[in-house]
């Protein structure tokens, strides 16, 4: 069934993190249309089961595929890491995970086939990296580290004191010593800690933000099903939420660097 090009993009992640990938997708294609939801009543989904992350995903899913989105991106790497596949054979609109692309730029960047991957607890234990870069060369070598405090640092807007500083030492001291030359990133909170992971890697280790090379691969989708919105076309965005947080607009302003748009609280 063809999808409008002036149709949405719809976005889903557990909670606020994929508001990275929403802030790359709208600086890559400032013309279209996004509707992004954050199941922030449910967040985090990387302690969740498989069966829970892939039926809450579903769900986030089919409420942006009512509101006849024409491609779906995964914003939540535990949900890429479980979900897609489900995600894919359910919805008749294309679907975008944000692991694929991480993988290809990280293989693209990396001389000595030596990554380094950083998420949350869920993410890592997925392995979902890990495999998606064997599947791509099997050569490679893969060094995982889980940084469960990134997403707490992140969102109380420690990004750049001796907390921050110090919790990337002790998760990093590991990674450097493994000899990675390329990390990537693979929480959508991550990259807002560039600068302190850089600092501690030093600039030999090139960073991979998945979050910018999702939004580029789905320009290519977009472009290769000829479903990207016309130049001259207007475009707007909505945040949709499944709680309220307090601290929502606050943090989302961070993410998003004061650009908020229209936040909805919704029931799925």
């Amino acid at each position: 069934m063809a999808t409008a090009s002036n149709a949405p993009i719809g976005i889903f992640d557990s909670g606020i993190g994929g508001l990275t990938v929403f802030a790359a997708v709208r600086r890559c294609l400032p013309h279209e249309s996004i509707l992004y939801l954050g199941d922030t009543a449910r967040v985090p989904y990387g302690t969740k089961s498989a069966e829970t992350v892939v039926r809450y995903s579903r769900e986030c899913a089919g409420f942006l595929v009512e509101r006849g989105v024409k491609a779906l991106v995964v914003a939540c790497n535990t949900a890429s890491a479980y979900a897609l596949p489900d995600l894919e054979k359910r919805f008749n609109v294309p679907v975008l995970g944000v692991v694929g692309p991480g993988c290809e730029a990280a293989l693209a960047a990396s001389e000595r086939r030596s990554i380094g991957v950083i998420g949350t607890a869920g993410t890592i234990a997925s392995n979902a990296y890990g495999n998606a870069l064997k599947a791509l060369d099997p050569g490679v070598r893969v060094v995982s580290r889980a940084c469960p405090l990134f997403v707490p640092l992140v969102e109380e807007g420690w990004i750049d004191n001796e907390v921050a500083h110090a919790a990337a030492r002790r998760y990093l001291k590991g990674l450097k010593e493994e000899g990675i030359d390329t990390l990537i990133l693979g929480c959508t909170h991550y990259p807002l800690l560039a600068g302190i992971i850089k600092m501690e890697l030093g600039d030999a280790v090139r960073l991979v933000d998945s979050a910018e090379t999702t939004a580029h691969v789905l320009q290519g989708m977009l472009e290769g099903r000829n479903l990207a919105a016309q130049a001259a076309g207007p475009s707007s965005s909505h945040i949709y939420v499944t709680d309220l947080p307090a601290r929502f607009e606050s943090i989302a302003q961070r993410f998003l660097k004061g650009e908020v748009p229209s936040i909805t609280r919704v029931d799925l």
